[in-house]
């Protein structure tokens, strides 16, 4: 699946961002807390944040303050993304 938004990260060319943090989300650490549900990583980015699942929902306040469209699971195993524009995963 994809969207226009997902074009730039489809591509040949494109290589996926180093993640920003690799022990949870950035943001919850960042303030000393550790209560996310799951993970997402931007593909614009790589900002690692915590899902709406999640008390703070910090992913999709990095999409409202960044426009970033595209994230994807930051899950073991779990490959697909999601787009906060279009509101559906891609």
């Amino acid at each position: 699946m994809s969207c226009t938004h997902t074009a730039p990260f489809d591509g040949p060319d494109f290589s996926e961002p180093e993640p920003s943090s690799t022990g949870g989300c950035e943001d919850c650490l960042a303030v000393g807390e550790n209560v996310w549900a799951h993970l997402r990583m931007c593909l614009s980015c790589g900002h690692v944040a915590c899902c709406d699942s999640s008390p703070h929902r910090h992913a999709t306040m990095h999409h409202k303050e960044s426009d970033h469209p595209v994230m994807r699971s930051f899950e073991p195993g779990e490959s697909w993304r999601w787009c906060f524009v279009d509101h559906r995963i891609v």
